[in-house]
């Protein structure tokens, strides 16, 4: 039977716990008395007291309203307490059973806390303070139970919302890595294109030095890749190769434009200084600082004899080593040691036999190798006229005009904008431009 709380209940008394002062309790006995008892006792400690007269009564009120605990008895007619706290268990494991028996049902009692799992079974007659003791410690294990799954679900919650944070951060990071990414490409290919420029205003002085930096720093770059060097290095061994002969901006034209082998001995000293005064004219950028010692040292010699330092061997910064090579196979093919011209075949012969001597021995059989002559390759570049062109077309080379300006750069990517301006210029300058093009879909 169902036996409602009065509607004033009496206050708890001060050692009440406070787990158990709103708790509800399901008394289940087919005797009214025991109940009577049991409500007694528990309502005078603050508890909610509901009660039942049989374990299918109990069943049905479970699943009509909400319940703590559950304290049934041992012998009932048709379903005892051990088979009611086993479906208890089966259907609501939050509630704390307990099972009030007599001393001859102990091998029932024991199967019952097997199947029922039973926080604990208290003797008939109860001793009223064991009674209250063991229903304050089963609300409070079942308080700290409920607080524990809160704070697990909260913790799932929590980490499940810092999960989504960082694949959230994540993604920004790695989208604002690749900008930068983009951006420093970017910055490093304008900033090689102004290098490339500044460099071919000297060579615009005389018609013979037009495309002498790039090339040595073309080849120069080719060999240190070649010798497995850091990407890094190549970098720097490419642009001293553009800038090594900055020095050489104050000297005279009539100078500039003759052979070292026709210098007097006053213009071989303003000669010499050259490698001094580039380390010089740099110094004041920060990012040229690795490149100052390879242009300083690219006319000394292996074996000592060259100039500004006479330094020798591996005493030569490598790239400076490099460089020499590169720097004295252009200046061989365009007349600039000796007056006259040479093939690249000859150029390779006369170097080979200044092995050990004016170059360091790996770096020229690294050059030799690379510049060894190969069977014609089939062209793949297109070369087309101004009329020709049209957007998103790539340059397969340096675009040099007429007087030996550097105009735009290989890999340059053509725009609307910049086919008029090139059209524009072909206009003013008159003759005609051929352009170097990859073939669509082309490396």
């Amino acid at each position: 039977m169902l036996d409602r709380p009065p509607e004033a209940a009496a206050p708890p008394p001060a050692d009440a716990a406070s787990s158990s002062s709103l708790a509800t309790v399901l008394c289940v006995d087919d005797e009214p008395n025991i109940l009577s008892s049991l409500k007694r006792v528990l309502r005078g400690h603050g508890l909610c007291v509901i009660t039942a007269g049989g374990g299918a009564q109990a069943l049905s009120m479970l699943e009509k309203m909400p319940v703590d605990l559950v304290i049934s008895d041992m012998r009932m007619p048709g379903m005892d307490g051990a088979q009611l706290l086993e479906q208890v268990n089966e259907r609501w494991p939050q509630i704390v059973r307990i099972l009030l028996t007599g001393h001859a049902d102990m091998d029932s009692t024991v199967a019952a806390i097997n199947r029922g799992r039973i926080f604990r079974y208290l003797p008939k007659p109860w001793d009223e303070a064991e009674l209250i003791s063991t229903v304050r410690q089963g609300l409070q294990l079942q308080h700290l139970e409920r607080e524990r799954a809160r704070l697990e679900k909260l913790a799932q919650a929590q980490n499940a919302q810092l999960q989504a944070v960082n694949i959230e951060l994540e993604a920004r990071v790695a989208a604002r890595t690749a900008e930068l990414k983009d951006a420093n490409v970017r910055l490093q290919r304008n900033y090689l294109k102004s290098i490339k420029v500044f460099s071919n205003l000297l060579e615009l002085r005389d018609g013979t030095l037009a495309g002498h930096g790039r090339r040595v720093a073309e080849t120069a770059r080719d060999i240190a890749r070649k010798m497995g060097l850091p990407e890094e290095e190549q970098r720097q061994v490419f642009i001293a190769g553009l800038l090594h002969d900055i020095g050489l901006i104050g000297m005279a034209d009539k100078v500039l434009g003759k052979p070292v082998a026709r210098y007097t001995e006053d213009e071989l000293t303003l000669y010499r200084e050259h490698c001094v005064q580039g380390e010089q004219s740099l110094m004041a950028l920060d990012d040229m600082h690795p490149m100052m010692p390879i242009i300083r040292s690219h006319h000394e010699r292996w074996d000592g004899t060259g100039f500004p330092d006479r330094r020798s061997g591996t005493d030569i910064p490598l790239g400076a080593r490099i460089l020499a090579v590169a720097d004295a196979y252009d200046d061989l093919q365009n007349g600039m040691v000796a007056g006259t011209p040479t093939s690249a075949l000859e150029a390779r012969t006369l170097m080979r036999l200044a092995r050990g001597k004016q170059f360091d021995p790996e770096v020229l059989d690294v050059f030799l190798h690379i510049t060894e002559p190969e069977r014609p390759k089939v062209e793949t570049r297109l070369m087309l006229g101004c009329d020709a062109l049209e957007p998103d077309m790539v340059l397969a080379s340096d675009l040099i005009s007429a007087r030996g300006v550097l105009m735009l750069t290989a890999g340059h990517r053509l725009t609307p904008a910049l086919i008029r301006r090139i059209r524009e210029f072909e206009q003013r300058e008159g003759g005609k431009l051929e352009l170097h093009i990859r073939p669509r879909g082309a490396a």
